[in-house]
């Protein structure tokens, strides 16, 4: 097959459903391939924020009846996924780091950066008071090296979160086989 480019609006189209950004998810996490049933299983146990052992009949159909006549079947089409439908099996193809950036990242563990800016922002706050108390270690004289000192973290943190997600590149292109 020749090589086609997915625009990066596509690829928000076919990545605005939670069900085919799961289901990339989870054939990520089991080294690109796997069956209908456990998919299903794991998605529907996501979705009800439960065990995939507690998810109930229902939840499991709803789920495979989507992902069987919609969302399988689109991945596929834009060659992300190779949808064997009689087999029930799935296979991720060879360009998955392509759309990391369009997956949930909390999913796979990734670092909240939010934890560490609300963190940030509390010690901003607490140095703010202090100050203004004119408690002992912070006085006018050291206030505004404090103020700087924390704007200095403010923006380190923000240019390790840029760096730690440099590898987003747009135009975003898949190589289709």
């Amino acid at each position: 097959m020749t090589d086609t480019d997915l625009s990066q609006a596509e690829l928000f189209d076919v990545f605005s459903n939670a069900r085919r950004r799961y289901t990339v998810q989870y054939l990520k996490r089991q080294n690109g391939s796997c069956d209908l049933a456990p998919l299903v299983e794991q998605v529907a146990a996501w979705e009800n924020e439960t065990a995939p052992d507690q998810v109930t009949r229902a939840q499991r159909r709803r789920v495979y009846i989507s992902l069987y006549q919609t969302h399988l079947p689109m991945l596929e089409d834009h060659e992300i996924v190779e949808w064997d439908a009689d087999g029930h099996s799935i296979e991720l193809l060879p360009t998955e780091e392509t759309f990391d950036p369009y997956l949930d990242r909390h999913a796979d563990g990734q670092r909240s950066w939010h934890y560490l800016y609300a963190t940030l922002a509390l010690t901003a706050g607490l140095a703010l008071v202090v100050s203004w108390l004119a408690v002992t270690p912070l006085t006018v004289e050291s206030a505004p090296l404090v103020a700087l000192a924390l704007c200095g973290s403010v923006l380190a943190v923000a240019v390790a979160q840029y760096l730690s997600r440099s590898s987003v590149r747009f135009p975003v292109t898949l190589t289709r086989r």
